[in-house]
């Protein structure tokens, strides 16, 4: 008996995942159509017909950060996509939270930062005008490459914000973080639509917080007022982590 070839492998695989009968598109309907009952069912322990929270999230978060990649990377290879004037080599700073560096008046400075942080940060802004382009270009693909992992900071930032919110329910971490996977993953939903080459497709987003509403109404229960007041203090504290996961990857990219 030979062994099956490649295509026949793959026609296996999305024959049992992708089939119209499988626990992805039951999964996926009960996602779009339904917030926060996926989660309710995992956690009630009906589990079988669905597809477990990480690997759906592994799944469309894999699929959209793609579509970001390839977008991404053909805007930032397109001709003429990085223009620079030589004024504004002059005049360059980067704040690093504790410290900043750069140039000014075409002079390196560097503020409060360790030395051996503001000799790498000076071999990148100490360079030829003719060689920003490539500079810039290269960073903007080491972003796109690191922007997954910073991901993995911020999902599990977000169930323990959930765990410090709604800490009178008792409720275990990892139940919060079966929450964050589902709701993450509708979101990374949204903006592959978002991304599409539709009029009004960026409209798409302005789903996400209500949808987020809906779903920890559906998990968390309580009044509007309280769950609104919790959803503010979750968004407050997930955009500082947010700030944070880019400027860590904006840092490594431009120091790589």
């Amino acid at each position: 008996m030979q062994p099956p070839t490649l295509r026949e492998f793959a026609q296996q695989f999305g024959g049992a995942y992708f089939s119209t009968e499988g626990a992805l598109w039951r999964t996926l309907k009960l996602l779009l159509c339904k917030p926060g009952e996926l989660t309710r069912q995992y956690l009630a322990g009906r589990r079988k017909h669905y597809v477990l929270p990480l690997r759906l999230y592994l799944t469309v978060s894999v699929l959209v950060l793609l579509l970001v990649r390839l977008l991404a990377a053909a805007s930032i290879a397109a001709p003429d996509a990085v223009k620079v004037d030589q004024g504004d080599l002059n005049d360059i700073s980067l704040d690093i939270g504790v410290g900043r560096a750069g140039l000014r008046d075409g002079v390196f400075y560097c503020e409060k930062l360790p030395a051996w942080l503001c000799a790498r940060i000076q071999r990148r802004v100490d360079i030829k005008p003719e060689a920003v382009a490539g500079v810039v270009q290269q960073v903007g693909e080491r972003f796109l490459a690191n922007l997954g992992g910073a991901l993995f900071v911020l999902l599990p930032a977000f169930a323990l914000w959930l765990k410090l919110v709604y800490v009178r329910r008792r409720m275990r971490y990892t139940e919060h973080l079966v929450f964050a996977l589902h709701v993450h993953a509708l979101w990374f939903i949204v903006l592959g639509l978002a991304l599409l080459p539709l009029d009004g497709a960026r409209l798409l987003l302005l789903a996400v917080p209500v949808y987020t509403v809906l779903a920890m109404r559906r998990v968390y229960g309580g009044r509007l007022g309280p769950r609104l007041l919790r959803a503010g203090v979750v968004s407050v504290l997930y955009l500082f982590t947010l700030a944070f996961a880019a400027a860590g990857v904006v840092l490594w990219s431009f120091l790589g």
